[in-house]
């Protein structure tokens, strides 16, 4: 039973309260309190005026719901989730978030704004070309409250720097390289941009930004979920989401306001997160895109159909194990094992993921997960011919975006969409690509990179067989 945040509670405010974040970070928050430990309780609500229904049903249910978990067997579990203590309604002063941020009780405020939410180049330095992040920038100078994670924390840091309510740990949960770390650079860059000397100096002597990595599949919920959930409970839940048995979450340990003790619940506490965040990065998310791309091109809805493609998986699979893991090595993970581990869980039919999520901001996710296995491959004089099919499949598909002939919405927050066309129009397709600054940074125009790429390009035609 949902019994709200005691006064005695801490609390760790979250921004987002999108499907990921209700299927990770609280499902350990749950293990505590199932464990008995109930000092901590979540509370969060969005930053956006998305997800409405969501977080009706949420408010209707004390903030209780059912997630329900799949194993590669087709095995299906069911747990009641109510760690969540605190259901903040939006509202365009974002003043319940203020309120609770700005609170002695609150020690962490965590957030997932996908990666493209950052903003950042590849030197970390805050893009303002991005006209929603200027926006952003100018109605917070104005006085008004900030949407962005930078304007929006602003907005509620500023109160509790007022109040005097002690200091408090920021925590990225996205997948972002040195999430942790990449953050704070652009949060100070925000406030340096405000003018607020102020408020710069109490961030940097009141809050910390571990980096952290987190991994586990959560499909969009579909209706066929909130079915399953009630056939399976007699719970009519429409909250209800679902996510792949496999979890994980590793944490730098730097909390300058306490932490749960999730070390006693699976959560893995590290000096440094780089290796296990690059292996994921590059192993997990940059094969989870290249095989959404591909499926797509092939007309695949989900990512297991792609995945037991054999062509496609040898794809993800040769990318891997030639380009990656000699990058990674050494590393205190067994790689190989990993990879495995990974095209095994995108198989699992049960989860039905679709390409449509995975396959959303690719001009965030080749700077993220791919540009820097070339960075290395260039540096240590190492082949890129298989890293080089990953960009290729994503300029194709993006040609079949540019003539309306992919079958669902496309999203990408970091893709300029006049630019994006543009290329698409370019007499030297790979070419334009390549120059990219969004997509490639200081690589943009690299003679190795375009010959890869072009090389690649050819081959993966092969692919773009969907009518």
């Amino acid at each position: 039973m949902n019994h709200g945040i005691t006064p005695n509670t801490n609390v760790m405010l979250h921004l987002g309260l999108g499907s990921f974040h209700r299927a990770h970070q609280a499902v350990y928050v749950q293990a505590l309190i199932d464990s008995g430990d109930d000092s901590w309780a979540l509370a969060g609500g969005n930053l956006r005026a998305d997800m409405l229904d969501v977080i009706e049903a949420l408010q209707q249910q004390n903030g209780q719901y059912t997630l329900e978990t799949v194993a590669p067997n087709g095995e299906r579990f069911y747990k009641t989730i109510s760690a969540i203590r605190q259901i903040i309604p939006f509202d365009e002063q974002l003043s319940g978030l203020v309120d609770l941020g700005s609170s002695m009780q609150t020690k962490i405020i965590s957030f997932t704004v996908t990666e493209a939410g950052y903003y950042l180049t590849d030197k970390d330095e805050l893009d303002l070309t991005f006209a929603d992040l200027h926006a952003d920038l100018e109605r917070v100078k104005s006085g008004a409250v900030g949407y962005s994670i930078y304007g929006a924390l602003v907005t509620i840091l500023k109160p509790r720097m007022a109040n005097n309510a002690g200091p408090v740990t920021l925590l990225n949960c996205d997948n972002l390289r040195h999430n942790g770390k990449r953050f704070r650079k652009g949060l100070l860059q925000f406030i340096d941009l405000l003018g607020d000397t102020a408020l710069k100096s109490w961030v940097e002597a009141n809050t910390t930004s571990p980096n952290d990595m987190v991994d586990r599949i959560t499909p969009r919920p579909t209706p066929a979920v909130r079915e399953s959930v009630k056939a399976a409970t007699g719970i009519d839940d429409p909250a209800a989401l679902m996510g792949e048995t496999f979890i994980q979450w590793v944490i730098e340990d730097n909390f300058i306001a306490g932490r749960p003790a999730w070390e006693k619940v699976g959560v893995e506490m590290v000096e440094s997160v780089t290796p296990y965040e690059e292996a994921k990065i590059r192993i997990l998310n940059a094969s989870h895109s290249c095989i959404a791309w591909a499926g797509t091109l092939r007309g695949y809805t989900y990512i297991h159909e792609g995945t037991l493609d054999p062509e496609i998986r040898q794809l993800a699979f040769d990318y891997v194990t030639n380009d990656v893991m000699p990058c990674l090595t050494p590393s205190p993970l067994d790689l190989a094992a990993y990879r495995d581990v990974v095209l095994d869980r995108f198989s699992n039919e049960a989860i039905r993921d679709t390409n449509q999520r995975v396959a959303m901001d690719g001009f965030s996710k080749i700077p993220g997960y791919i540009a820097p296995t070339f960075r290395d491959c260039i540096a240590q004089g190492k082949s890129f011919d298989d890293v080089a099919v990953l960009p290729a499949l994503f300029l194709t598909y993006l040609q079949r975006w540019h003539r309306g002939q992919i079958a669902y919405e496309y999203q990408d927050q970091a893709m300029n969409q006049a630019a994006a066309h543009a290329i698409c129009e370019s007499d030297d397709v790979v070419a334009a690509f390549c120059a990219d600054a969004t997509l490639w940074g200081s690589l943009a125009n690299e003679p190795a990179l375009v010959d890869a790429v072009r090389r690649a390009y050819g081959k993966v035609q092969r692919f773009n067989t969907a009518s």
